[in-house]
């Protein structure tokens, strides 16, 4: 019988015993990720096929009972999202009507969060007619049948709102804290900077933990990926700046914001993301770019990436689904990942 009263971060979790009653499925967005948490966790990942009709309709089909089992679904909103999407939302249908106890949608990298409100009015005289296609993704995740929801990150907390079920959104932030301190060589001496006003929240909870100064920067966009303006708020010189977000897409504005922030005196810029999108041009930015590194997570696959760009490094968070799976599955308290990482 699996061990509850595991020791919190203790060793790994093959060391006691093979769990109980719960199923560990991957769709095709991460399949490498899923391998991760399943020896994290002892167990084999669950059996299941997944395919493409002829006109492009996703097909599933799970290879196992999962009757009366305590099942989860990762899946990460990369690759083709629609596509990975639909995968997932099929996915916990099949399980759902196949008499699972539980199904928890694993989902570390949220697709559509960045839609997650109602743009400005372009006309003083009209109303935005901008969907909020978050809460639409989420309403159609407990359509499908999931019953909880793990994701890392949230581009905007309020999206765990927009859920009827439960929502545990997990922070890499712990893990940021352990590469900071474990690669950066003179980190007593970095400003932790947020690259806009909104991640100022972010920022400044990772710099009272490393006892160090926090900045932001400004910016005016013109439209989406596209800034117009950017102002430093905050003393770098002679510091090492270290810029931190939570995703990186065309990388525009932190690349951007890497210029501003040598202008203005830092010795060091790096950039930390937790989702590494990398889309369009990011990876010919990052190479021509001043960063001494850009580290991201891998709630997205980064192999390829990594490849094309040498400044690109990646922290495994698998310890951290792992370890919510683990805790999940036996009532326990997740909280304590939102300041640690497991052992």
């Amino acid at each position: 019988m699996f061990n509850a009263t595991r020791l919190q971060g203790s060793g790994p979790l093959s060391d006691f015993g093979k769990m109980p009653n719960i199923k560990v499925f991957a769709g095709t967005s991460h399949p490498d990720l899923v391998q991760k948490i399943c020896d994290r966790l002892g167990i084999e990942p669950g059996k299941v096929v997944t395919k493409k009709f002829s006109n492009g309709e996703c097909s599933v089909e799970i290879g196992e009972s999962v009757r009366g089992e305590d099942v989860f679904i990762v899946q990460s909103g990369c690759k083709e999202v629609n596509d990975m999407l639909m995968e997932l939302l099929i996915m916990i249908n099949a399980c759902k009507i196949a008499s699972a106890s539980r199904v928890t949608a694993v989902i570390p990298c949220f697709p559509y969060a960045r839609q997650d409100k109602k743009d400005k009015c372009s006309s003083l005289n009209s109303q935005s007619r901008a969907p909020i296609s978050a809460k639409l993704v989420a309403n159609m995740l407990s359509v499908a049948g999931a019953d909880h929801i793990i994701t890392m990150d949230l581009h905007a907390s309020q999206i765990q709102g927009f859920f009827d079920i439960p929502v545990d959104n997990l922070y890499a932030e712990p893990a940021v804290l352990k590469w900071i301190k474990e690669n950066i060589q003179d980190w007593r001496n970095c400003t932790i900077v947020s690259p806009d006003a909104g991640g100022a929240k972010r920022v400044t909870a990772i710099a009272d933990r490393l006892n160090v100064d926090f900045a932001l920067i400004h910016k005016e966009r013109k439209k989406a990926n596209e800034v117009a303006s950017m102002v430093l708020v905050g003393d770098v010189k002679e510091k090492i700046a270290i810029l931190v977000d939570d995703m990186a897409d065309t990388c525009g504005t932190i690349c951007h914001a890497a210029e501003k922030l040598l202008e203005a005196g830092a010795i060091k810029v790096y950039a930390i993301c937790t989702h590494g999108i990398f889309s369009g041009p990011a990876v010919t930015r990052i190479n021509n770019s001043m960063f001494e590194a850009v580290v991201v997570t891998n709630t997205i696959p980064q192999g390829q990436k990594m490849k094309e760009a040498p400044k690109i490094q990646c922290q495994d968070i698998s310890i951290i689904l792992a370890e919510a799976i683990r805790r999940t599955h036996n009532g326990e308290s997740v909280s304590y990942l939102f300041s640690n990482v497991p052992m």
